[in-house]
């Protein structure tokens, strides 16, 4: 791999920011200042910016806690991304696993690793996800069976999978489901003549979704977390 390529893949410099920090003397390999950075790097190799270890490249996994209010795409004009709230060199290039409506909360798993992202959002992987939903009314006995079953919705041409609902209290429960139709959880508590106030996702398949983490707060997963998604 060339230097240039190596070093603007694990920090936020551009590859002609590379070249100039090559050329100011601020790049080295295996303690010697390199300025060509068209030279070829062994991963044996050691490269230092600033007198700091670069790191090797490779994929990246992370938990974040989705506050409010935030969307789960790169870029919008109009509403904050759930990249807003990562530091992370090259974050435009993390994937989000598994998107959240901007008024559910969070579980949201980023990724620059592609296939495993797409064995959390691929419908043949049946990845289940588990959330936890306040109500508007009651929810009645006989739900849990509906949704075992399946439910049909408005402008769908089959039933829903079928999917766990269990009830904490009155107008509070717990849904786990593995498919991902748009706004779901809200459409299949409203085939059922109720409405959704709040959702907040709990799970992906075995990764929780860590308590210490505050709102708008992430986190690295856990060799054991990311090796879960097969």
């Amino acid at each position: 791999m060339r230097l240039d390529k190596a070093v603007s893949q694990v920090t936020d410099l551009s590859r002609a920011d590379v070249k100039r920090a090559a050329r100011a003397g601020r790049i080295t390999v295996n303690g010697e200042p390199v300025s060509d950075t068209s030279t070829k790097i062994a991963e044996t190799d050691e490269i230092c910016l600033d007198g700091e270890t670069v790191g090797e490249p490779g994929p990246r996994y992370f938990m974040l806690n989705k506050p409010l209010g935030y969307v789960c795409a790169t870029k919008d004009s109009e509403h904050p991304t759930v990249l807003d709230l990562i530091d992370e060199p090259n974050k435009h290039q993390l994937h989000i696993a598994g998107r959240l409506d901007i008024d559910t909360t969070g579980l949201v798993l980023l990724t620059d690793d592609g296939q495993w992202s797409h064995r959390i959002t691929s419908p043949r992987h049946h990845c289940d996800k588990t959330y936890y939903a306040h109500l508007a009314d009651r929810i009645e006995e006989d739900a849990v069976a509906k949704f075992e079953k399946g439910l049909w919705l408005d402008s769908e041409k089959k039933r829903t999978r079928p999917a766990r609902l269990e009830i904490l209290f009155a107008n509070e429960a717990r849904v786990t489901l593995n498919e991902g139709r748009y706004h779901q959880v809200k459409r299949m508590f409203a085939a059922l003549g109720n409405r959704v106030l709040e959702l907040h996702r709990e799970r992906i398949g075995d990764i929780v979704l860590d308590e210490e983490l505050v709102e708008g707060d992430y986190r690295s997963l856990t060799p054991e977390e990311i090796s879960s998604v097969k």
